[in-house]
């Protein structure tokens, strides 16, 4: 049906709702329209005079009634209730007072059974008739229809979505060109007697770029995509859930060939029986239903499901198995030169001055995803745009880049000389330590600007290259530049801050992962004790204990202060040799707060 033709049916049914409703008015004038008095009022008013046109308007079976009259001066209409009508009469005879003496009009059936009963049904029927029509498509239009799938059916062709829009992801692209080709020819796979994987889980950290493959798997290929969140499986209501999954794949087996892609699909995959709940609460009867109807599935049906999820490792086994989740692709952090392609497609429709270098900026982002540089590219757009111009130069991806990163800087924040020369100290030390040790540096920044976060200053190394491993020099290298603000704060003032509360964090924890993680120590040896990062599941493991003695706790206790200790007094020694480059550089940070690597270098030579 036409939507305009709709509006127009639905506008006239709410004109003559409104009539009806007026016209209900108009029969009841007398009692809506007119205002309550008292008799002493109305006595007081034929007293005085200023009491006018009176009506009586009386019952034809009993003599009660009520009374109508005007104050001389106003134009409401005013009504008192009396009792007995033939006792009025006679007051208003006894003054010689003119009235009209009238019936009380008899409502019809119509209007008092039948009117107000249409005009609730009629009003219940616009309303629920326009909270079904504000749903969208017919799927989601059906009021209260919890058992109806909420996946939302998209193209991505049309969206312009492909694998030319998806950057630093090579390998995992190339392995979905065979489920393109499957999707696009599936004869010449049937022919052979291959199957496809019917499943396909896309693991990864978040902001990789899982969603995005999953949809432009679907562009490439030209079909539908259906794609749905984990959590939109569960409700309150038992059973829902698992008719949502029935309802999502009759939906996707008539789109055939598609994608069905289920976002964060740990919502409602978790593995079960680790609840207080026992096994049939509602996640488990939905993860039940989804792992029938992947099994079920006839081969080279055409429907392909694919899921995003950041902690594969508490997944159901049965969900992981051949026949379901067949295929596993890794969607990592990309390395520099993905980082770079990622930066060029972001930067694309934005005007770049000459000195913007994303080569460098993808070399300093080590470890950001791809969500991270897109919102990196935006945040220097804004302020580019903030600042009036319509280009974007290397200040603004610095600046949007210290952002990102740690937060605004807070520039008219008041700090005394004091604060300011210690904070310049304490990113001396680290800068110094950054410049000498061979593996963590070189530096990139050091600022004395305080920023959102509570820092009252950073210093940014510039990672030189991607590494898969660091080893076990590099990790000292690390405490040891996480100690260097403490040393310096301690050798020039004789005193130490509380700014070294999140360097002591951090080195802490490098010296714990290095003895109880990645067998890093000679008096621990190549044992694992780190299960900090387990998941606890309720019921199961709430009784769980350590996985080791309270002597190998000491033991470890004693190793990781080993460690910090060694690397302060490695560190202490390399400060002392570098005096004059500490003054040197707090002198310059107190002059011009943020100092780059070229002006850091200049003080070594």
């Amino acid at each position: 049906m036409n939507p305009r033709r709709e509006r127009r049916g639905s506008t006239g049914l709410i004109f003559i709702v409104l009539m009806i409703g007026l016209l209900y008015l108009f029969m009841n004038s007398d009692s809506i329209f007119t205002r309550k008095s008292t008799r002493e009022a109305f006595n007081k008013g034929i007293d005085s005079s200023t009491i006018e046109k009176i009506t009586i308007v009386q019952e034809k079976e009993v003599p009660a009634g009520y009374v109508l009259f005007k104050v001389k001066g106003s134009s409401n209409t005013y009504r008192i209730e009396v009792s007995d009508v033939n006792e009025m009469q006679s007051y208003l005879n006894e003054r010689k007072l003119g009235y009209e003496l009238t019936d009380i009009k008899r409502d019809s059936y119509f209007f008092t059974t039948l009117l107000p009963v249409i005009l609730i049904c009629v009003t219940l029927f616009i309303v629920f008739g326009m909270m079904a029509g504000a749903g969208g498509d017919a799927q989601n239009s059906k009021i209260l229809n919890f058992g109806k799938s909420r996946a939302r059916r998209a193209d991505p062709k049309r969206d312009g979505i492909n694998f030319s829009k998806v950057a630093g992801l090579k390998e995992e692209k190339e392995e979905l060109e065979e489920v393109v080709d499957f999707l696009k020819d599936p004869s010449k796979y049937v022919e052979i007697g291959a199957r496809m994987p019917k499943g396909i889980l896309l693991e990864g950290p978040p902001g990789t770029g899982k969603t995005l493959l999953a949809k432009a798997v679907a562009g490439e290929a030209g079909v539908a995509f259906f794609s749905i969140s984990g959590s939109d499986f569960v409700e309150m209501f038992v059973g829902v859930g698992a008719s949502r999954v029935r309802d999502m794949f009759d939906s996707a087996k008539k789109d055939a060939p598609c994608i069905v892609f289920i976002d964060e699909i740990d919502a409602v995959a978790r593995r079960r029986g680790t609840g207080m709940g026992g096994g049939h609460d509602e996640r488990e009867q939905t993860l039940n239903q989804i792992l029938v109807e992947m099994d079920g599935f006839s081969p080279n049906s055409g429907v392909i499901v694919m899921a995003a999820t950041n902690r594969a490792d508490i997944l159901d086994p049965a969900i992981l198995r051949p026949g379901r989740f067949d295929r596993k692709i890794m969607v990592g952090r990309p390395d520099v030169a993905g980082r770079e392609e990622i930066l060029k497609i972001h930067a694309d429709g934005k005007k770049l001055s000459d000195d913007v270098d994303l080569a460098k900026t993808a070399r300093t982002t080590a470890g950001y995803t791809g969500a991270d540089l897109e919102n990196l590219m935006n945040e220097a757009a804004i302020s580019a745009a903030r600042q009036g111009r319509k280009f974007l130069n290397q200040a603004d991806i610095d600046r949007a880049f210290v952002k990102v990163s740690i937060g605004t800087e807070k520039k008219s924040r008041l700090i005394s000389d004091e604060e300011k020369r210690i904070t310049a100290y304490h990113e001396s030390g680290h800068a110094i330590l950054f410049h000498v040790l061979p593996l963590v540096g070189p530096v990139h920044t050091v600022s004395i600007i305080p920023t959102g976060v509570g820092a009252a200053g950073y210093t940014f190394p510039l990672p030189g290259k991607d590494e898969m491993y660091v080893t076990k020099e590099k990790m000292l290298e690390h405490i040891q530049v996480c100690l260097g603000g403490r040393i310096a704060e301690e050798i020039i003032f004789g005193d130490v801050t509380t700014g070294a509360t999140q360097d002591i964090r951090d080195a802490t924890n490098a010296a714990k992962a290095m003895v109880m993680r990645y067998g890093m120590n000679d008096e621990i040896g190549l044992i694992n004790y780190d299960d900090d990062n387990d998941e606890v599941f309720i019921g199961r493991d709430m009784a769980r204990q350590k996985g080791y003695s309270e002597k190998t706790a000491a033991l470890i206790d004693k190793e990781v202060k080993k460690i910090v200790r060694h690397c302060y007094e490695k560190a202490y020694e390399i400060i002392s040799q570098h005096l004059d480059v500490l003054h040197a550089s707090a002198e310059l940070l107190m002059e011009k707060e943020k100092i780059g690597r070229d002006e850091f270098e200049a003080l070594f030579v």
